[in-house]
């Protein structure tokens, strides 16, 4: 998945208009972006749009953003919700692996009571968003095998350490969630969970966006979640490997096919060792 634009679940308008945006992927969205007292009438959109939208021969993923597990919301998110399929469900707030587990098990008890394949619900966990979960980036590994991705989020954790600002003044974020960035890059990698980018918060610029994800794609990472529907288009062109490049990795994945006792190939006259073939296999497992 490049892109990833959430849309709020209590908005039918968005919603249909988000399935021809061109995002790889749609987080409906029951946190956030939906007042309390419009969440009842939220998870009710949420599961009639998932439904509908699962029939289409080609879609984008469905991910449903919960709400977190301290919020006393989330059964009901789940009860109303599940029927559907959602392909993945968001957990935000996420502190530690222990909460993705726990996750994972009320997932099971819902696939089960659904009649949905045990296992088929994956997890992207939100994992930078308060202070305290920083440190808890390396309990991933292994939490769980639903642990699709992990994303961090800079706004969030920019109010919950009392910031005035998590950016600077040329765009760049702050050293605090520089950190919280590769902490995640890092933290998902060891996880074997897909690193997604942040949200780029303002959509009209265009060029800015570009250019933070050309820096998450050089970094590491896969892609990139979205706030508006146009943003969709530049994150995918972004993250989108160049032709030269997609040649170069098919070469060398074929190389070290053809030579499979090989630790270092000469290609092209460059020393290739194990991990360019790493790098050449992830980099043709996005397209």
């Amino acid at each position: 998945m490049r892109s990833l634009l959430f849309v709020p679940a209590d908005s039918p308008r968005k919603l249909e208009k988000s399935l021809g945006c061109g995002a790889d992927a749609l987080i409906v969205d029951l946190e956030d972006s939906v007042a309390l007292a419009a969440k009842p009438a939220a998870r009710e959109a949420a599961r009639a749009f998932i439904t509908a939208a699962r029939q289409a021969a080609a879609r984008p993923r469905l991910i449903l953003r919960v709400n977190s597990l301290d919020s006393g919301l989330l059964e009901a998110d789940l009860d109303a919700v599940m029927a559907s399929a959602p392909d993945a469900v968001m957990l935000p707030k996420s502190r530690h692996g222990a909460d993705v587990q726990n996750l994972a098990a009320k997932l099971a008890v819902r696939e089960a009571e659904f009649g949905l394949p045990d296992g088929s619900t994956q997890i992207i966990a939100i994992a930078t968003e308060t202070a305290g979960a920083l440190f808890g980036l390396a309990s991933y590994a292994g939490a769980s095998r639903r642990l699709a991705g992990l994303t961090w989020g800079a706004e969030d954790l920019s109010a919950a350490l009392g910031a005035e600002t998590a950016r600077l003044a040329d765009g760049s974020h702050a050293d605090p969630y520089r950190l919280a960035r590769a902490l995640t890059l890092l933290a998902a990698r060891a996880a074997d969970a897909e690193p997604i980018d942040t949200v780029f918060t303002d959509f009209r610029d265009n060029a800015g966006l570009a250019a933070e994800c050309a820096a998450a794609r050089r970094d590491g990472f896969s892609g990139k979640m979205a706030i508006h529907p146009a943003q969709a288009a530049v994150i995918n062109a972004a993250f989108a490997p160049p032709p030269e490049a997609v040649e170069r990795a098919r070469k060398i994945v074929a190389a070290f096919a053809q030579n499979p006792g090989a630790g270092v190939l000469s290609i092209d006259g460059l020393m290739t060792d194990r991990p360019h073939l790493l790098r050449a296999e992830r980099l043709l497992s996005r397209l």
